[in-house]
């Protein structure tokens, strides 16, 4: 009974929405919406009152861009894609600078399609006059990764040419993102230019000590190469590393080329039945 009282005061509550958006001006209409999106975001996301609360502002204004994204996030965290597409379209149509790229990113990491992806980060090129930064990365970051993991490896090292020449030129080889360092080192590698990985991992241990990472692959080099000891070195400090927290990981999804301990333990041991 006191489900359904609650559920009777929130349909009136919403009708009293309704009602007041009818009979203001555009601009109140947004006011309102806004106002009832910033009430819902101090829930947890995806939670009843979250979700709640952002329809009722898309419905007081059913062109306020934050909230019709939002609606459509909680459907791609639970792995909803025929949900979460079209209501995140709904937002791409309303602001389509902003959200073509961020959807690019999104097809990159939750679902692999790399193809889709990259036609979303061309897209912004043409959309916008200046390079788009999606999630805090540049487009030419995101898609060295996304040719990367469709394994065209000339054109994501192109795209870390490019993003690593403009990232020095702007704030200095130092600020580049170790990342950028590490997926140019893995295309280099598996294109099968070994010299020239090594010169990328070398240089992601340069900025930062502690990378399981690269003294993975550095591991894998050294043994190709012939030399025991430094490969058994290697993988034993990329251990430490990765016990440490000291390796490439993203939130929610796998990242591309991921390394988990068995690999290094693979490694290691294969290191040792080699000599």
């Amino acid at each position: 009974m006191e489900k359904w009282s609650k559920l009777f005061l929130s349909c009136i509550v919403l009708a009293l929405l309704i009602s007041c958006a009818d009979n203001a001006n555009e601009n109140d209409v947004q006011i309102l919406a806004e106002e009832r999106y910033k009430d819902a975001i101090f829930y947890h996301q995806g939670s009843v009152a979250f979700q709640n609360g952002i329809a009722e502002a898309v419905v007081i204004d059913p062109t306020y861009e934050p909230g019709v994204y939002e609606l459509s996030v909680a459907d791609l965290k639970r792995g909803l894609p025929h949900k979460w597409l079209p209501q995140y379209n709904k937002a791409v149509a309303l602001n389509p600078e902003q959200r073509i790229p961020w959807r690019g990113y999104l097809y990159l990491w939750f679902y692999r399609d790399y193809e889709k992806a990259i036609a979303d980060f061309n897209a912004s090129d043409s959309l916008t006059p200046y390079l788009d930064y999606p999630q805090g990365h540049s487009v030419d970051f995101w898609r060295g990764i996304a040719y990367l993991g469709a394994k065209d490896y000339d054109n994501s090292i192109a795209f870390w040419d490019k993003h690593i020449t403009k990232e020095t030129e702007d704030s200095g080889e130092d600020w580049v993102e170790l990342e950028a360092f590490l997926y140019r080192g893995i295309a280099y590698y598996e294109a099968g230019n070994i010299e020239k990985a090594n010169e990328n991992f070398d240089k992601l241990i340069q900025y930062f000590t502690n990378s399981a990472d690269a003294k993975y692959y550095k591991a894998k080099i050294f043994l190709n190469e012939g030399d025991k000891k430094a490969a058994l070195n290697m993988i034993n400090d990329a251990i430490v590393d990765f016990n440490n927290g000291y390796y490439n990981n993203r939130a929610y999804v796998e990242t591309l080329r991921q390394i988990y301990l068995e690999d290094l333990e693979e490694l290691k041991s294969k290191i040792i039945a080699s000599n």
